[in-house]
């Protein structure tokens, strides 16, 4: 196994309300796909070594922030970071709202049109990956699949919101 990668994924919903299937099943594909195949590295901080992984994470929302909180395979804290949630409000809204009319579309639309809509919310998606990616920058380094299935579970924890 890789030391920059993570092997637990975990989020805090705690005072979320509960998802609906969808959203948990969303969830659950993300982590899954995430502890099969992801690229995970601390980078030095001010010079000072970071602790090797594979890490945990804990993700989460409080006082109206990101918080990625990162610990070893024995459990000791490895660093937090704190992201503002202004920068992914707007694609997180789109997202949801793109993701409405592709399961709207399913039900009705002809193969064509479910295509296009679903070129657009795939769109989307990797601009709320990238836009993570540029947050994390100097904080953490992940690849674009990495940073895809972190950006679903940002989503999921925008839900209800």
């Amino acid at each position: 196994m890789s030391t920059n990668c993570l092997f637990q994924v975990e989020i805090d919903d705690t005072g979320l309300p509960a998802p609906t299937p969808e959203i948990e099943q969303e969830r659950k594909v993300a982590i899954f796909d995430l502890i099969e195949d992801n690229s995970f590295a601390l980078p030095a901080r001010d010079d000072v070594a970071v602790p090797a992984g594979p890490y945990a994470l804990n993700i989460a929302i409080r006082e109206r922030r990101l918080v990625f909180e990162l610990s070893t395979e024995t459990g000791d804290k490895v660093v937090d970071f704190h992201l503002s949630l202004g920068p992914f409000r707007q694609v997180v809204k789109d997202y949801f709202q793109i993701c409405k009319s592709y399961f709207d579309a399913v039900k009705s639309l002809p193969p064509s049109q479910i295509e296009a809509i679903d070129m657009a919310r795939r769109g989307i998606h990797n601009e709320g990956a990238r836009i993570l990616q540029e947050r994390l920058e100097g904080k953490a380094e992940i690849d674009i699949d990495t940073a895809r299935r972190l950006f679903t579970l940002i989503c999921v924890l925008h839900f209800g919101r």
